[in-house]
């Protein structure tokens, strides 16, 4: 290492001994290597880890103690590792700003704790250490390496064993560096223009609106090319810059790059006054174009893996045609420019006799002109869009705006509950040369039978006035556009045909996956979204009933809503046809799985329209008449509640809801006794009930009653959300109290013993919890139902929601119960088992068991006993972290377990207390208060006062004594207290 970064590395001025390393491509890419090599050096070499270095390295660091955890011993401005060598030293000694290190083990903790900033700690340690390998190994370390090979498991040293093991890994680490720059120099070739415009111009036929696309655009900021190629000014091609690009992916900030001799890099973006390029380098030098963008974005590197094979074919033939020479004429370019015309103008009859190829932007490249105008107006557009910069932006990136039609509030709206299916997962594409089953190729030929319709609408565009291009046809009047499509469907496409084609798609298994990204690949949910459009319903039904089934595809839903269907969709829903308005609703609630779908809903006005659905199924509130639930009114409610149910999990559409009136209309379909209805309709409540506003309403529509009854049902996933929706409703007392009434607790209790269905048991545990708050409930549980009992076994299940809910809802049973102690200790080993959850890795679980040990510690006994289990070091080990949830559910734990024995003491000689100091930083009230009655109890001991007094206790503790919280007063002035006591003590102890 020493030779790399003696010779390969490069040093300011000021030279190898005193200098500092230059801000390089090189050197960032060797700082990024020895970085490779410390962190996983850990795991790679476990014995050598522990190594401990003859001197320290020693440095200034970037780290604060606050970001240390456990294995640590923290203070307000020192840091020490558990970890010691055989003199009992710390392998890790901080003191505010400097470090000292002294084994591997340490160095790979140190980098994972860094994360961002592990590059500047890195780069900080070597200028501190200008020959790091004498530090570690000791000046002998020239001695010694000529001797390398001569290792061997014979060597009656341990240490020296692993010192002459440490010092082979050093120089085979200074041999990879070294071969490393060389590598890195001989990539460092002069670039030249013909390269990029290559490059560029391919990139451009990869790149569009569709999803499978690499990139949505890329755009060169000047189109003046000179006679040399260059793009970039005369004064900036003298510094080897070629041209400069806005390159915008799918899923990042437009980007502005630099292309030059050394490579591709980040510049700093146009500025937005004067719209000049702000030539200053941001980031690292990439060899080519592709490099660069796989590097900044996950979604160019996917898609771009997955046309790989077709890019590299598309590449090889730009450069033969780039090596091919020109004509006598010098026209070639031009020829082929006029071929390429000639070919948009006369595509109809070459795509007849091609294979169809698989595009979702046939829209987008119908009209060439049109759409490449647009695309550079809008280029311009966001060009003159830049962000301004500001502190809280890195100076590494330069971010421009990015042009969308949604407002701020509506992005932002979005709910923080939404599940894992709100991410957009990657698309992908069929290799061309897979293995595919027939049925791929069997839809994609009844996929031909449908193109022809959107086809001649295509040619039919090009061939009409300015003034209606295929974009204003496709926002033109319903009148104007359904006369088109009328005349293009039954005048120049086959009707009957299209339905026959519709119906034999259906004959296939569109559950597969196979036969769904079929459809997609050859363009088929174009032609399936376009008719949508016309007035034959029967297009449309056999449309929708394709949609519906292929759309379980997160794939598909994505393309979907990309290609506009939404709007389309929510346009049926008013359609006097009921089989339209069922089809068109149970779509939506497919495709409403993810954010940008539900908020596409919503703005076109989908809301309203699903509410009004519910209206339908008024009649089925009447439970004499069940074969009304066979009418098509009821199936259009029944539709119109699973869409509502799949939006429902945005803020914004919630809201939406409630102000369509759509709560009394759910209270009424949630009196009907067939499931099918039950189910969506309990599920669109149960996501409503986290607000406030929905809770009162449910109250007053007499909901509750009816989730009760539903307990009782067979069908588990009614049971769950029934379930759910009385533990989001049971947060004020009135609910906890008609749970009761209406015969509630009962039907929960029996579903603990219903282990199978995680998921249920979850959502019967997480009401029983809330509903235990009340002190009448929990004397029905447990002097009833034994529920206490059930709750407990819960502890035992692997499922740590299950686990969790389990211990949050024996909080309030064993807090209001009658002889709780005793209660508590009649269950054979629970204390014991309640204890061992404190070594679980999961924090809802850490923060629920504490709660519990808070109501445990009540009594003296099961107090002794959690003691003499261990509970004090298990709830040191917690101290470090930062989760406030976990904070204060664990300060109360320990202000708890300080009243037995010499507990206090413990937590002291535990490390518990420096850490808790901390706490009191946090922005949560209940944080502090819990905190201030910890360290009050902890005060009791004089040497826990002291930690206190050294980690600045006594400065925030008296912030908090003027706090309008009378606890968190009390407490934190008897801290204060106790601290000053101890201080007047030791000082008459010392003038006696």
């Amino acid at each position: 290492m020493g030779v790399a970064l003696a010779r390969s590395a490069q040093w300011t001025a000021a030279g190898y001994e005193t200098g500092t390393l230059e801000i390089t491509p090189l050197n960032e890419s060797i700082l990024n290597e020895i970085t490779k090599f410390v962190e996983s050096f850990s795991y790679k070499y476990p014995q050598e880890a522990k190594f401990v270095f003859v001197e320290p390295l020693e440095w200034k660091t970037y780290l604060e103690p606050s970001a240390f955890e456990s294995g640590y011993i923290i203070s307000a401005t020192t840091v020490e590792s558990e970890e010691a060598d055989k003199d009992g030293q710390p392998l890790l000694f901080l003191s505010v700003p400097y470090i000292k290190v002294r084994s591997f083990g340490q160095l790979s903790q140190l980098l994972s704790i860094a994360t961002d900033s592990k590059l500047q700690e890195a780069q900080a340690c070597i200028e501190a250490n200008r020959d790091p390998v004498v530090k570690i190994l000791g000046p002998d370390y020239n001695e010694m390496k000529e001797d390398l090979t001569s290792l061997t498991l014979l060597d009656k040293d341990k240490e020296m064993y692993l010192k002459r093991k440490v010092a082979i890994l050093l120089k085979q680490l200074d041999l990879h560096l070294l071969n490393h720059s060389l590598k890195h120099i001989s990539l460092e070739i002069s670039l030249n223009p013909g390269t990029f415009k290559k490059d560029i111009e391919l990139l451009k036929r990869f790149s569009g609106k569709g999803e499978q696309t690499v990139l949505e655009s890329i755009e060169y900021t000047s189109d003046y090319e000179f006679s040399n190629g260059c793009r970039a000014p005369p004064w900036r091609q003298i510094q080897g810059e070629i041209c400069y690009v806005l390159v915008k992916p799918h899923d990042v900030e437009t980007l502005c790059l630099t292309c030059s001799t050394e490579g591709v890099f980040l510049n700093g973006g146009k500025t937005k006054e004067e719209g000049e390029i702000n030539y200053e380098r941001k980031g690292e030098i990439y060899k080519d174009l592709v490099t660069c963008l796989k590097d900044k974005s996950p979604v160019f590197s996917e898609n771009m893996s997955k046309q790989e094979v077709r890019f590299t074919e598309e590449q090889q033939k730009e450069n033969q045609i780039y090596e091919k020479p020109k004509t006598e004429d010098g026209h070639s370019s031009i020829a082929g420019s006029e071929k390429s015309k000639l070919e948009r103008i006369n595509f109809g009859k070459s795509h007849m006799t091609k294979r169809l190829e698989p595009s979702l932007n046939w829209r987008a490249t119908v009209d060439y002109k049109d759409h490449k105008s647009s695309a550079k107006d809008s280029q311009e557009e966001k060009q003159g869009k830049l962000e301004k910069s500001s502190s809280s932006v890195s100076p590494s990136r330069a971010q421009l705006l990015r042009k969308g039609g949604e407002k701020v509030e509506d992005t932002a709206s979005e709910s923080s509950s939404e599940s894992e299916e709100d991410e957009e997962p990657p698309d992908h594409r069929q290799e061309a040369n897979a293995d595919l089953p027939s049925e791929y190729w069997q839809i994609q030929k009844l996929v031909k039978y449908l193109k022809p319709c959107c086809f001649l609408i295509s040619m039919f565009c090009l061939l009409l006035p300015r003034w209606l291009t295929l974009s204003n046809f496709l926002t033109a009047s319903s009148v104007e556009r359904s006369y088109l499509i009328h005349i293009f469907i039954y005048k120049g496409g086959n009707q009957t045909a299209t339905v026959i084609a519709l119906c034999s798609m259906r004959d296939f298994n569109l559950a597969q996956e196979t036969c769904q990204l079929a459809i997609r690949d050859v363009g088929g949910l174009e032609v399936l979204i376009n008719l949508l459009d016309t007035d034959e319903v029967k297009c449309k039904i056999g449309s929708l009933k394709i949609l519906k089934e292929i759309s379980h595809n997160p794939q598909i839903r994505r393309n979907i809503v990309d290609l506009g269907g939404l709007p389309i969709m929510v346009n049926i829903l008013d359609s006097p046809h009921k089989s339209l308005k069922c089809l068109s609703a149970e779509t939506i609630a497919n495709v409403a799985k993810f954010k940008r779908a539900r908020r596409a809903v919503r703005q076109h006005g989908g809301i309203t329209k699903l509410v009004a659905l519910l209206d339908c199924g008024q009649n089925s509130t009447e439970p004499t008449q069940p074969s009304l639930y066979e009418t098509r009114d009821v199936e259009v409610a029944r539709c119109g509640a699973l869409a509502l149910w799949s939006c429902s999990k945005s803020h914004s559409n919630k809201e939406a809801i409630r102000k369509a009136g759509g709560i009394p209309l759910l209270a009424r379909l949630l009196k009907t006794s067939h499931e099918n209805m039950l189910i969506p309709v309990v599920g669109t409540l149960q996501e409503c009930a986290s607000e406030e506003n929905y809770r009162a309403a449910i109250k007053a529509e007499r909901i509750i009653e009816n989730l009760v009854k539903n307990l009782n049902s067979e069908n588990e996933q009614l049971q769950e959300h029934c379930a759910m929706a009385i533990y989001q409703c049971a947060e004020d007392e009135e609910t906890r109290d008609l749970v009761r009434l209406h015969g509630g607790l009962k039907p929960l209790a029996s579903l603990l013993n219903n282990t199978d269905n995680k998921e249920r048991l979850a959502a019967v545990t997480g009401a029983i919890w809330k509903c235990s708050i009340s002190k009448e409930n929990v004397i029905k549980i447990i002097d009833r139902l034994d529920g206490v009992r059930l709750l407990w076994s819960l502890l035992k299940n692997p499922h740590p929601d299950v686990k969790a809910s389990a211990a949050w809802a024996l909080c309030p049973c064993i807090e209001n119960a009658k002889d709780a102690g005793e209660m508590v200790r009649s269950f054979v080993g629970g204390l014991e088992l309640v204890v061992n959850l404190l070594k679980s890795d999961n924090k809802e679980v850490l923060a629920s068991v504490c709660a519990a040990i808070t109501n445990i510690a009540k009594d003296q006994e099961n107090l002794a006993v959690i003691t003499d289990h261990g509970v004090v070091p298990l709830l040191s080990k917690l101290a470090n972290t930062n989760n406030d949830k976990l904070r204060r559910h664990l300060a109360e734990a320990i202000s708890r377990c300080c009243m037995w024995g010499r507990n206090r003491v413990a937590f002291g000689e535990h490390k518990a207390v420096a850490p808790l100091v901390r706490y009191l930083k946090s922005n949560d009230t209940n944080v502090h208060r819990a905190t201030a009655q910890a360290l009050y109890q902890l005060s009791e001991d004089a040497d826990n006062c002291i930690t206190m007094h050294e980690n600045g206790a006594v400065k925030l503790l008296l912030d908090m004594v003027g706090s309008p919280d009378q606890d968190l007063q009390e407490a934190a002035a008897g801290c204060i207290s106790n601290i000053r006591r101890l201080a007047l003590a030791t000082e008459k102890a010392r003038y006696n």
